[in-house]
């Protein structure tokens, strides 16, 4: 499936449109309803409870975000849904809460967190989820993962949705989680063909990569994260065809 158009003219906003400063949570309710009538695309991601439901949450454990502590997949998707997000009275939504108020009104681009803890292969009960939600939304929506076997389950789930994969220089020292042999197979964006990508997502720093400009060169197209200053902007479409942004307003193109 290829990337909807919609994904290439709309900023991005990474995590929804969030501002902490003022009591707005990264990937909450009115972060999202902030982008939507702003007219932002919104980018979240999903994580897993331990119920096999799909809750809009970055990290693998509650304590910077919330007040509680501990793995966020061991807590059931009503339990985290009675979590209050910090600085707000915001608490975790569920990915079909999200997909009710975007209601297809801008792209919403699902990032599928690894579960595996080393970008390997594992269970999809988390794609499964993800594509159960997806069935049926009506407005334009990808997926896309760092570990390319999410992004292939997601092709047996949900072969109708556009997927991508998430990806940057992959430093082994930054990534201490996972094998400098899976940082090099990861760099190289190797398995862009074999899980039927459409997209990449890149991050800004590396857009310079060889790799990146083939990809382009062969009509790919290339998202980037994460833009925070109109400078930096403007350096990354000079390859981007769009960016995911956070921490200023961007123009939007008519």
């Amino acid at each position: 499936m290829t990337l909807p158009p919609e994904f290439l003219s709309a900023p991005i906003a990474h995590r929804a449109l969030h501002d902490l400063a003022h009591g707005i949570p990264e990937n909450s309710r009115t972060a999202v309803q902030r982008a939507v009538r702003a007219g932002y695309g919104i980018e979240i991601d999903v994580q897993l409870s331990a119920d096999g439901r799909a809750v809009v949450f970055h990290d693998y454990t509650l304590e910077r975000l919330t007040h509680a502590t501990g793995p966020v997949a061991t807590r059931t998707a009503r339990e985290l849904s009675d979590l209050t997000l910090k600085g707000s009275e915001d608490r975790i939504p569920l990915l079909t809460d999200i997909l009710e108020l975007v209601g297809g009104q801008v792209p919403l681009l699902v990032e599928i967190k690894d579960q595996s803890g080393a970008m390997v292969a594992g269970d999809d009960r988390l794609e499964r989820a993800v594509a159960e939600d997806l069935a049926g939304y009506a407005g334009p929506v990808a997926v896309m993962s760092f570990n390319p076997h999410c992004t292939a389950a997601m092709r047996r789930h949900a072969p109708d949705v556009p997927r991508g994969l998430v990806s940057c220089a992959f430093i082994p020292s930054k990534w201490p989680q996972i094998t400098s042999e899976t940082c090099t197979q990861l760099r190289s964006i190797a398995d862009f063909g074999r899980v039927g990508a459409s997209f990449i997502s890149h991050e800004w720093t590396d857009l310079g990569s060889p790799r990146v400009a083939e990809l382009k060169a062969n009509g790919t197209p290339i998202l980037c994260w994460t833009v925070t200053t109109p400078q930096i902007e403007s350096e990354a479409r000079r390859v981007a065809d769009n960016i995911t942004f956070e921490g200023y307003l961007p123009p939007i193109p008519d």
